[in-house]
């Protein structure tokens, strides 16, 4: 290797001055240990109450929510002996939704709420996650939220529609690069109508639905149709295709 001449390395080391200074003065925080905010055992007894939690709803939750109560107060009493209002917040919810759930099945709503917020308890520190006391926030905000009787038909709620709406966008222009082929590609476009029609259905989004079906109507009409059948089909399904766009725009979330 050549030797570098001394001027270079002078100017170097001038260089590199503030970066090491400032490398100097934050080595004797790294690696320190920070200091832990709950007894040991403790910690240890409330990450096994979220995960015997968090494994008997995913076992036992939609077919048996009846399960879920004594898990519940299980993770309750630990909460309690923290002694934080966060903790307690969030354990007098979840009591709530084990009363709910002992007199009413799951809703869509309920049900994604309380797997976010199970699998969310499994992160890594327990109580002692960075993040503990926020995502504790969150999530019982979460699943207040959830308790609370939707404004909206059947198990809808904001989340979903907007999933649906996007999920629906999706759909349609795929549908019109069906429709812009030639020939037509039927398959495509009765596949993606048919997953439009049974997601709109099971969010009882009926007047996306019912446009839907007309959709899939003509869609029947083209298989081994004539030429012009063909282009009068095409022409019924933009405009029909147009009018879900339009009421897709109206949805409110």
């Amino acid at each position: 290797m050549a030797d570098i001449p001394d001027d270079d390395l002078e100017k170097t080391r001038t260089a590199l001055a503030p970066t090491l200074d400032a490398m100097a003065s934050i080595l004797p925080w790294v690696g320190k240990t920070q200091p832990v905010r709950y007894p040991p055992e403790l910690n240890k007894r409330w990450q096994a109450a979220c995960q015997t939690l968090a494994d008997g709803w995913a076992q036992h939750g939609r077919s048996d929510p009846a399960t879920i109560r004594p898990l519940v107060f299980a993770l309750l009493a630990v909460a309690i002996e923290t002694g934080e209002a966060d903790c307690l917040r969030f354990g007098e919810t979840l009591a709530s939704v084990a009363d709910h759930l002992e007199h009413k099945a799951p809703g869509n709503r309920l049900s994604a709420a309380l797997s976010a917020t199970t699998e969310a308890l499994l992160d890594e520190g327990g109580l002692e996650n960075p993040h503990f006391g926020e995502r504790l926030r969150h999530f019982t905000g979460r699943l207040e939220a959830a308790l609370r009787p939707s404004s909206k038909p059947g198990e809808r709620s904001d989340t979903l529609d907007r999933l649906f709406v996007q999920d629906a966008d999706e759909r349609l222009a795929r549908m019109h690069e069906a429709l812009e082929v030639l020939p037509i590609d039927v398959y495509a476009l009765e596949l993606e109508i048919s997953e439009l029609i049974q997601h709109a259905e099971q969010i009882e989004m009926w007047g996306i639905y019912h446009l839907a079906r007309q959709v899939q109507n003509y869609a029947l009409q083209l298989s081994d149709a004539s030429e012009a059948v063909q282009d009068q089909a095409a022409q019924d399904i933009a405009r029909q295709l147009a009018l879900i766009e339009d009421a897709l725009r109206t949805v409110d979330y």
